[in-house]
């Protein structure tokens, strides 16, 4: 199957805590950072996934914001360290390329933000990206 969504990280579940009908899947990345996704107990007992499961991490680049620097004081529970490696603006947006360990990222974000924010090539970011955000793919 082939899946529009550019950011598929591979990781390894590290732990996966259950509510009555949610759940969040904690993954290390391979690069050895860690991303929690929120998802439906339904889809970790359909796909099996459990710690030490093998698993993609996917996120839409337009869910993917990107900060200068960490951010305290914020629910968002994914905060992944990376540099930006290429950024292509168009009249309105960007895409915006993001080498992380172990991978890379796409963030898209207006093209004032760009501004904004002083990005270039080799500016140190953080992605920030909410749990509910965060799919899984078994491998």
């Amino acid at each position: 199957m082939s899946l529009s969504i550019r950011n598929q990280i591979p990781g390894t579940v590290t732990s996966v805590t259950t509510g009555e009908v949610m759940a969040t899947v904690r993954t290390r990345l391979d690069g050895g950072q860690h991303i929690t996704a929120a998802i439906t107990l339904e889809a970790v007992k359909e796909l099996g996934i459990a710690e030490g499961s093998a698993v993609r991490a996917m996120v839409k680049s337009t869910e993917v914001s990107l900060a200068t620097g960490p951010v305290a004081g914020l629910s968002i529970r994914n905060q992944i360290a990376g540099t930006v490696t290429d950024i292509a603006t168009g009249g309105a947006m960007a895409t915006i390329k993001i080498s992380i360990d172990g991978g890379e990222l796409t963030a898209a974000i207006t093209k004032d933000a760009v501004s904004d924010l002083d990005l270039a090539a080799g500016t140190p970011v953080v992605a920030l990206i909410k749990s509910t955000e965060v799919s899984l793919a078994t491998v």
